[in-house]
C-alpha cells in the first residue's frame, strides 16, 4: 500500500471527511483490520483564507508548498490538496516536491466521463466559480460548465465561508443550495459538481434529481485507487 499525503485544514471539517472516506474505502477493499497509510499536514485555514481575500496566492502557495515538502520528507508517495479552491496554485505547490499531486478536477472529470456528462452545473467558492483554473480544465475535457448567476455565486460563497467552515449547518442554507441546483438543472445541467469540499455537509445525492458529483468523495476514491494500485 502506498502512503497518501493530505494537505488538510481547508477547512478541518472536510479533512475529517477525507480521513473517514479514505479509511472506509481501504477497509472495504482489503477487509480485516486494514486502514490507510495516511499522512496529514493540517494548516491554519484562517491564514489561508486571509491570503485568498488579499489576493496573495503566492503566500498561500508557499504555505502549502512547504507543507507538501514536509509530507514528502515524511514518506508520502503522492499528495492530495484537500480543497478545490487551492488547486488555483496546484502547479506552484507541485514545484516544492517531486512527489506527484493528484488533481481533484482530473479525478472528477474521469467520473463525469464515466457517466457521459457533457454539461454540468458547478457549485463552489467564488474563486472556483469565477476564475478559470478549475472550469477550464473541465472545458478542455469537453465538458461545458454552468455556474449560478452573480447573486447565486455570492450566496454559495457566503454559505461556505460564513457557515460551513465554521461547522454551521443551517436548513435554510441547504434549501438555498438546492434552489441553485434546481436552477442549474433547468438551464440544462446533466449533473452537479459539489466543487467545494464542505458542500457535502449540506447536500447529499438523495436530495437531487440528477447525478451529484461529490469532489471530496471522488478525490478520496482516486487516492485509494492509487494507493492500492
Amino acid at each position: 500500500m502506498k502512503t497518501i499525503g493530505l494537505l488538510g485544514g481547508m477547512s478541518w471539517e472536510s479533512t475529517v471527511t477525507y480521513y473517514q472516506q479514505i479509511n472506509t474505502l481501504v477497509s472495504q477493499r482489503l477487509g480485516g483490520a486494514h486502514s490507510a497509510k495516511l499522512l496529514i499536514a493540517s494548516v491554519d485555514f484562517d491564514e489561508i483564507e486571509k491570503c485568498q481575500a488579499a489576493n496573495d496566492w503566492a503566500k498561500s502557495a508557499e504555505i502549502l508548498g512547504q507543507a507538501a515538502h514536509g509530507l514528502a520528507l515524511a514518506g508520502a508517495d503522492f499528495i492530495l490538496i484537500g480543497a478545490n479552491t487551492m488547486h488555483k496554485v496546484f502547479d506552484e505547490i507541485q514545484a516544492y516536491t517531486d512527489v506527484p499531486l493528484l488533481h481533484i478536477a482530473d479525478a472528477t472529470i474521469a467520473r463525469l466521463k464515466q457517466h457521459h456528462i457533457t454539461q454540468v452545473g458547478l457549485l463552489g467558492t467564488k474563486y472556483t466559480l469565477q476564475e478559470d483554473f478549475y472550469k477550464q480544465r473541465l472545458i478542455q475535457a469537453g465538458i461545458n460548465v454552468l455556474i449560478p448567476d452573480a447573486a447565486g455565486v455570492d450566496d454559495v460563497n457566503r454559505i461556505i465561508f460564513q457557515e460551513l467552515v465554521l461547522s454551521q449547518k443551517r436548513p435554510a442554507s441547504k434549501a438555498a443550495l438546492l434552489q441553485q441546483i434546481a436552477q442549474l438543472q433547468a438551464r440544462g445541467a446533466q449533473g452537479i459538481i459539489l466543487g467545494c469540499t464542505e458542500l457535502d455537509l449540506l447536500v447529499q445525492p438523495a436530495d437531487v434529481a440528477i447525478p451529484v458529483f461529490d469532489t471530496t468523495l471522488i478525490h478520496s476514491q482516486a487516492a485509494v485507487d492509487r494507493a492500492l494500485s
